[in-house]
């Protein structure tokens, strides 16, 4: 089976915690090997889990809360509507 990126987005984490079945996961794989945003996107993932895992306290430039959510807004308004009738 072939994977697009939104389906190996949906297996991150299953990868990450190596909770997928054997054929998913080299699936993943194979399409991780040919897919630079998808391995940027588990390299980020695997990131996150390694600094919130982490004890020690960052204190955030000033201004960076205000940033992220005109950012997260501004991205959530460019998305496609979705059919989410059921």
């Amino acid at each position: 089976m072939v994977l697009n990126c939104r389906h190996v987005w949906d297996y991150i984490s299953g990868y990450l915690d190596n909770t997928l079945d054997a054929e998913t996961r080299a699936n993943v794989e194979e399409h991780l090997a040919h897919c630079e945003i998808c391995s940027a996107v588990l390299d980020s993932t695997r990131n996150i889990l390694i600094l919130t895992a982490d004890d020690r306290v960052f204190e955030l430039p000033v201004g960076y809360s205000e940033r992220l959510h005109t950012r997260l807004t501004q991205a959530m308004l460019e998305l496609p509507p979705t059919n989410d009738s059921t």
